[in-house]
């Protein structure tokens, strides 16, 4: 006989990536975690050998990159979070904490300028797996994007990353050809040559990078390179779209550092049941931007968990 879970046990498996399936009574569906958007063959079949003995047979996949097993019986919770921890598998993903992070292909996409998997793989065990049991005002969402083409969003999260390639022009190189091999290939406009004179607008590109080494003589062979981080971002009932941080980040390290900023900002100054973008609204994106950007936070991180841990 099925077993009918109670309230407080619903609640309970919630908290450990099991939600409800509304069309029963007694089943759950529940997120597997994949880390960066990316599993084995291994654990492709692990998962869907738990799918079958343990729920319907059938999975989902969500649009935060986790893979949900359907209708799962209440009494097969345990015994399904066994199988799949032989294969160094978990379920989670829920509560007002860091969610699992978004990743988008850009470690072998074409137009990938950054290690999304390598970075995606890095904040979860530092943010998600390391602040997994620190509560936070609201649930943080984080997405990685490769390029400015944007196909995870990164500004419509919490934290967004999007890597970045700024070209640097050596304008005296510049012969005024008459097809200017660099305004033919900028998708964005943002360079054109004008009555001989090599013009770039750069309130107007991206920083794809498309335009680097294009040119035959040399005008765009040097580039910066790094990531462009955007904060506040939110979709759903009521979308925001992060602000960027004026500042373009060089390193992992640096990116990883403000990623852990944000997460403590949030926990000292957000108030219960808001999202990063209404704490950012209320105290000013400015002044959030002139914190964040020193390493007070960093040097009173222990101070600020053990403060709200306690809370």
């Amino acid at each position: 006989m099925s077993i009918i879970p109670t309230a407080a046990e619903i609640a309970a498996v919630k908290g450990r990536g099991f939600l409800r399936d509304k069309t029963t009574d007694d089943c759950f569906n529940a997120r597997v975690i994949t880390v960066n958007g990316k599993i084995t063959a291994e654990k492709c079949i692990a998962i869907a050998e738990a799918a079958r003995r343990f729920g319907s047979g059938e999975i989902a996949f969500t649009t935060r990159q986790t893979v949900e097993v359907q209708k799962i019986p209440y009494e097969n919770i345990a015994p399904f979070c066994a199988f799949l921890a032989e294969f160094g598998l978990e379920t989670g993903g829920t509560g007002p904490k860091v969610r699992p992070v978004v990743s988008c292909k850009g470690t072998t996409c074409v137009f990938g300028l950054i290690d999304t998997f390598a970075l995606s793989e890095a904040i979860h065990h530092r943010f998600y797996k390391g602040y997994r049991g620190f509560v936070l005002p609201h649930k943080f969402k984080i997405a990685v994007g490769g390029c400015p083409n944007n196909c995870v969003k990164p500004d419509l999260n919490d934290i967004g990353i999007i890597g970045q390639r700024v070209p640097l022009y050596a304008r005296d190189e510049c012969r005024s050809c008459k097809v200017c091999q660099l305004e033919k290939s900028c998708p964005v406009g943002a360079v054109k040559l004008v009555n001989g004179v090599l013009l770039h607008d750069r309130e107007q590109c991206n920083n794809c990078g498309r335009c680097a080494g294009k040119c035959p003589f040399g005008v765009s062979e040097q580039t910066d390179n790094g990531y462009a981080v955007y904060i506040g971002g939110r979709w759903g009932k009521q979308a925001a779209r992060g602000q960027k941080i004026d500042f373009l980040f060089t390193d992992e390290a640096q990116v990883l550092d403000f990623i852990e900023k944000c997460i403590l900002f949030f926990r000292e100054n957000g108030e219960k049941g808001e999202r990063f973008a209404d704490t950012i609204a209320r105290i000013g994106f400015e002044n959030v931007q002139t914190a964040l950007l020193t390493d007070d936070l960093l040097d009173r991180k222990y101070e600020i968990i053990e403060k709200f841990s306690q809370g």
